[in-house]
């Protein structure tokens, strides 16, 4: 253990793990020996003869667990982006540990009654202060602080079983999703995807050792070589590869898991005084009730199905006397699209290179918006070798402060989960005085060797939306560490990374990055007015997918104690889209439950619909920066100050009223979705 690099902070810049030295070995000791000294921290902090005040108790917690928290990081950053069969087993074996930990703090009864008599007494505290302990208490209430003896077994048991649940199904899931890949032996039959797209194909047969070319599957259920390929049995033979992951009945399938988890997560929302799951969770919302989500969605989805419906009549004209089927309709959507708007999204690609999209599009409008700076770091080292790393300034050359690193990991891999997301390696605390090392990861297919990295416009949009949330830890400015950057509700986390999205269309930011990768031509202004108008094109079938995965969340979610069997699972769902009003043959949920990895085995159970609810916030504030200018520096810093910056340390409806002076409006949403009546 003397040599292990989780003991103690990394001397490297703002702490960067110290991944030269960092092995498989390393993580098991070092969760066992953070988790004996947060153990010991806690019992320093509950057995303190002292009156509780402050600093004694609070601000003890907030420091406690260093080295528990450093391999965490390291360890589940990992277990998503690049893993393997020793982590695997690790990450199985350590989540009921870990979960009985939290448990052993949670539900301490000494613990809990310092915060309550330390809250009682009401100590002079800042706000921010004042608002951390007020937490602290209200979720050891939450969590089952107040359960007698047995209810807090129970509760240790259904936490440990759920934690391991969560863990196993994203493992089948990612197991399933390598296994359900297309081999395609003839070329001929990859008529219509782009050369780079063939070519990508090609190199991930070669890279398992396969002849031919493999059609590897993204996390929802649309793929997108569904937009391009001509042959119909092929585009067939991929969709039901995609929607038929995790239900093939084999060692990978999910349902049993999904079902489980589903009955255990039921039974502890009772424990805790909850009627369901999904009143648990949107207890400690920006939504605040499951009527309140339930009211959202039920207003959305007659006008978005109407929509689609209007979509499929138009789309079974292009199909002609053939039944449009889901796997025809990105094809035939993508044949409206050229004859409507003359878009061609292949052709869209020779604009839309990687490195110049990142620095001219992504960090050029973070530059304008904030001051920030980007300088690449090639002597820092990662996890896999497809990591760069950036340190982040703010302000100009001359000037500017060092703010934190930002690290991407842009390229699909076996070994990685499907989607793409943000994490952070190292949190900002001026309480433990840290400043912020996050992570963006995406699932950008791979090039040939020696071939740029050309991205479709959806890629473009997801890496301005996860760089969303970098910029929520980049440019947190909190005292303790539980507040820290998106360390807020779920259902309003999505909503500085969605409004990071409008600045892919800006002009100013669009015509800096969309250049062709050979000639450095921009992209014609013809070919941007119709790449503005057809990405409004298809918000039918875009809401109505979403909406349809966020009502099986919910469906999942507010059952009581009548949960379905494994087997039973299909026939579930079908009832629970049926009874939405929301099931349309030919536009299936995004994601379907047995591969819905953000309800059953990410953080978002329960919270799907926060994308919706999040985007209401989202529209309001990109009316607001384009009634106020746009990307102007003084937006930005509006944003920033009362919004990035504050993290979880503010309310965040009252963050938002402060920023936009009055409370959302739905106006801006609906007519984006094209749901204005």
């Amino acid at each position: 253990m003397s040599d292990n690099p989780f003991l103690h902070a990394s001397d490297l810049p703002y702490q960067l793990p110290d991944y030269r030295r960092i092995t498989d070995e390393h993580y098991a000791p070092a969760f066992e020996a953070g988790m004996a000294e947060q153990r010991a921290e806690v019992e320093a902090v509950v057995t303190n003869p002292e009156q509780a005040t402050f600093e004694n108790t609070v601000a003890a917690l907030e420091r406690s667990g260093r080295i528990l928290d450093r391999v965490s990081r390291v360890f589940f950053s990992r277990a998503s982006a690049h893993t393997n069969p020793a982590i695997e087993a690790l990450q199985a074996e350590i989540a009921p540990k870990l979960a009985a930990h939290r448990d052993a703090i949670v539900l301490d009864a000494r613990l809990f009654a310092r915060l309550r008599d330390l809250q009682d007494r009401g100590e002079s505290l800042d706000p921010e202060s004042q608002r951390l302990l007020d937490k602290l208490v209200d979720e050891a209430v939450r969590d089952g602080a107040e359960l007698d003896e047995a209810g807090k077994s129970r509760l240790r048991e259904l936490n440990s079983r759920i934690s391991s649940l969560s863990t196993a199904f994203g493992s089948q899931l990612l197991a399933d999703a390598n296994a359900s890949a297309v081999v395609v032996d003839d070329p001929a039959r990859l008529d219509g995807l782009s050369s780079g797209a063939i070519s990508a194909a090609a190199a991930a047969a070669e890279a398992r050792g396969q002849e031919g070319h493999l059609l590897t599957l993204v996390l929802p259920t649309n793929q997108p070589a569904l937009a391009s390929l001509t042959d119909r049995s092929l585009r067939e033979e991929l969709f039901r590869a995609s929607t038929e992951r995790g239900a093939h009945g084999g060692e990978h399938d999910t349902r049993a898991i999904l079902a489980e988890l589903a009955a255990l997560r039921a039974e502890r929302a009772r424990l805790l005084g909850f009627r369901d799951h999904a009143s648990y969770v949107a207890a400690d919302s920006t939504a605040g009730s499951v009527d309140a989500v339930a009211g959202l969605l039920a207003d959305l989805v007659p006008p978005a199905v109407a929509n689609a419906q209007a979509e499929a009549a138009e789309l079974q004209e292009m199909a002609g006397e053939q039944p449009l089927q889901p796997w025809d309709w990105s094809f035939h959507a993508e044949r409206v699209r050229k004859e409507r708007f003359s878009v061609d999204t292949a052709a869209l690609r020779p604009y839309l290179e990687l490195d110049r999209v990142l620095h001219d599009g992504v960090f050029h409008a973070a530059g304008a918006l904030y001051g920030l700076r980007f300088v690449e770091r090639d002597d820092l080292v990662m996890y896999h070798d497809d990591v760069r790393v950036w340190e982040v300034f703010d302000g100009p050359e001359d000037s500017g402060v060092p703010l934190g690193l930002y690290g991407a990991d842009f390229y699909a891999r076996d070994s990685k989960r499907g989607g793409a997301w943000m994490n952070a390696l190292v949190s900002q605390s001026r309480l433990l005085g840290q400043r912020p090392v996050v992570m963006n990861t995406l699932n950008i297919p791979r090039p040939a060797d020696g071939e740029p990295t050309l991205m479709t416009f959806d890629e473009v949009t997801t890496l301005f939306h996860e760089f969303g949330h970098a910029l929520h830890g980049l440019l947190s400015d909190v005292t303790h560490p539980r507040f820290s950057g998106t360390s807020v509700p779920r259902d309003f986390v999505e909503f500085p990374s969605q409004v990071n999205e409008m600045w892919a269309l800006w002009p100013e930011v669009l015509a800096g990055y969309a250049r062709h990768h050979e000639t450095g031509e921009p992209m014609p202004t013809e070919l941007v007015g119709k790449l503005v108008a057809g990405r409004a094109y298809g918000e039918g079938f875009a809401t109505t997918e979403y909406l349809a995965a966020a009502v099986l969340d919910q469906a999942w979610h507010t059952l009581t104690d009548d949960v379905p069997a494994a087997d039973e699972v299909q026939d579930f769902e079908a009832r629970a889209l049926a009874e939405a009003g929301i099931a349309l043959a030919t536009v299936p949920p995004r994601y379907r439950s047995t591969y819905f990895n953000h309800v059953f085995a990410g953080g978002y159970s329960a919270g799907y619909y926060s994308y919706i609810w999040s985007e209401v916030l989202d529209a309001d504030t990109v009316e607001w920066f384009t009634e106020n200018g746009g990307l102007r520096r003084e937006n930005g810093d509006a944003f920033r100050k009362a919004l990035l910056s504050r993290g979880g340390a503010v309310e965040p409806m009252e963050a938002y009223r402060a920023f936009r002076g009055r409370d959302p409006e739905i106006a801006p949403l609906l007519a984006r979705r094209g749901l204005a009546r």
